[in-house]
């Protein structure tokens, strides 16, 4: 996995082979930050990413210079190695929290202008995710939850305006509405 532009334009991470993880590939990433800059000043944006497991993402956030990311993830190993990476790169703008991320939805007080969450395919309560985010008021006003599923996982509600298919992986967006 690279990061795909930014400050940090092109450097590759290798993360051990023993982490519990599926990154999010280059293409669909690539395509889902040509999303997200054509519909938010990024560096203007609080993010929180969700499952955060090598920090992929939150890498490529940091890399464009988003306001703060928070990476949520329960495993201690993800957890290290975002730090060991955050250290590296010297983004310090990311905030790494161990915690299992249905139990820091629903306590934080927190909210974001982006929500992404890339879950493990075989999670039971994945389709969970998008009412704890709303019913929490995780979103600012205009805000969006993105949450990476396999393809053939219909999360359909109410507040999800577009589904992109990326071979077995696809992103639901679901916007919370402005004021």
């Amino acid at each position: 996995m690279r990061i795909i532009a930014g400050t940090k334009k092109g450097i590759r991470i290798q993360a051990p082979p023993d982490l519990p993880v599926r990154p999010t590939t280059d293409t669909a990433k690539e395509a889902l930050f040509n999303i997200l800059e054509n519909n938010f000043i990024l560096e203007q944006s609080k993010v929180l990413d969700l499952f955060s497991g090598t920090g992929n993402i939150a890498y490529e956030f940091a890399s464009r210079n988003c306001e703060h990311i928070t990476a949520v993830d329960l495993n201690s190993k993800c957890c290290n190695f975002i730090r060991s990476m955050q250290e590296k790169l010297q983004f310090n703008i990311i905030e790494v929290v161990k915690n299992d991320v249905f139990s820091y939805m629903k306590k934080s007080n927190s909210s974001f202008d982006i929500v992404f969450a890339d879950p493990p395919y075989a999670l039971n309560n994945i389709r969970q995710i998008p009412s704890l985010v709303f019913e929490q008021n995780l979103l600012r006003p205009g805000g969006w939850l993105i949450v990476e599923h396999a393809s053939q996982l219909n999360m359909e509600t109410p507040h999800r305006f577009d589904q992109r298919i990326y071979g077995q992986s696809s992103f639901s967006f679901y916007k919370q509405d402005a004021p």
